[in-house]
């Protein structure tokens, strides 16, 4: 404790912060997406592997989407922090806040990707099978 009677915030507390932002970033990783299986008769497969393109294109705002999520439950919960625990309260609260929402949003991005790019090769025209 310093002489205002609250912890500092150490580089330990950072260090183990930063190893568990690490560890959910590396299992968002793990979270492969799946290849959409389509009926290929009569496709063109070089004017589909181009709508594919587009659509993983387009469905890379999920994933803008679920970082802004994540860096939004650090704001949130570090605001919390600081109403409960000053300045060492918002920097926990903050971290916590941070590694929670990448965690609990890698599984849900993956299907949701997916799905968005499903949905965009059905709208142009293919007959998703998975």
């Amino acid at each position: 404790m310093n002489t205002t009677g609250q912890t500092p915030v150490g580089p330990s507390w950072f260090k183990s912060c930063a190893l568990l932002v690490l560890a959910s970033l590396a299992a968002t990783g793990c979270a492969t997406s799946s290849k959409p299986v389509i009926d290929p008769a009569g496709v063109d497969m070089v004017q589909y592997e181009k709508d594919l393109g587009e659509c993983e294109q387009i469905a890379q705002q999920v994933e803008q989407k679920a970082g802004e999520q994540a860096a939004g439950g650090a704001l949130v919960t570090g605001a919390i922090g600081a109403v409960l625990g000053g300045s060492d309260g918002a920097a926990k609260g903050a971290g916590v806040g941070l590694i929670g929402g990448a965690a609990k949003g890698a599984g849900a991005t993956t299907r949701e990707r997916d799905q968005v790019v499903k949905n965009c090769l059905r709208n142009r025209g293919y007959s998703v099978l998975n």
